[in-house]
């Protein structure tokens, strides 16, 4: 068995990364993805994601700055665990609501510590864009992912209030360097 890394998206990760869409789509994530066409498509997939032409979460509106961005898939003996999206810098919204670093562990492989590692393994990539600093935003009812952001260093800013267009987000900062 090999340990989890950090790779960029490929083909070789096809059936499993298909498999996890399936898992979070049936918990009312990436809905906007059809898992018909990314398995079809898959190779167009891929290079969508590398090249920054499409993101692994909600999409964007019109009005929000694009920032370039970095996917990475959390990957071990050939399967897909999770995916983090590193923003090379924050533009007004992110500074609220995004942070640096969006991450999520795929519903089947959850509670087996590969969030912990996940985070671990992005700090020496942060470092290399020159992010000393990372913040990292996450849901104030979502502990599990408070506890996973603490325990990996985060130190809370604070928390941002809900509007009617954007949810409360607790904003942690992550020490990369």
């Amino acid at each position: 068995m090999t340990a989890a890394k950090l790779v960029k998206p490929g083909i070789e990760h096809k059936e499993s990364y298909v498999e996890a869409l399936k898992e979070f789509q049936a918990e009312g994530r990436y809905t906007f993805l059809n898992i018909k066409n990314v398995e079809e498509n898959f190779e167009d997939f891929i290079e969508k994601v590398t090249t920054g032409k499409k993101h692994l979460h909600k999409p964007y509106a019109e009005w929000v700055e694009a920032v370039p961005e970095t996917v990475l898939w959390l990957v071990k003996d050939k399967q897909f665990i999770g995916t983090l999206n590193i923003r090379h810098r924050l533009n007004w919204h992110l500074e609220k609501w995004g942070g640096h670093l969006n991450f999520i562990i795929r519903p089947s492989m959850r509670k087996k510590g590969f969030g912990k590692k996940l985070i671990q393994k992005s700090i020496p990539y942060l470092n290399y864009l020159g992010i000393e600093r990372a913040l990292v935003t996450v849901d104030p009812e979502d502990i599990a992912s408070i506890k996973l952001i603490e325990f990996c260093g985060g130190k809370l800013q604070d928390t941002t209030q809900a509007t009617d267009k954007f949810p409360a987000r607790r904003r942690y900062w992550l020490d990369c360097s």
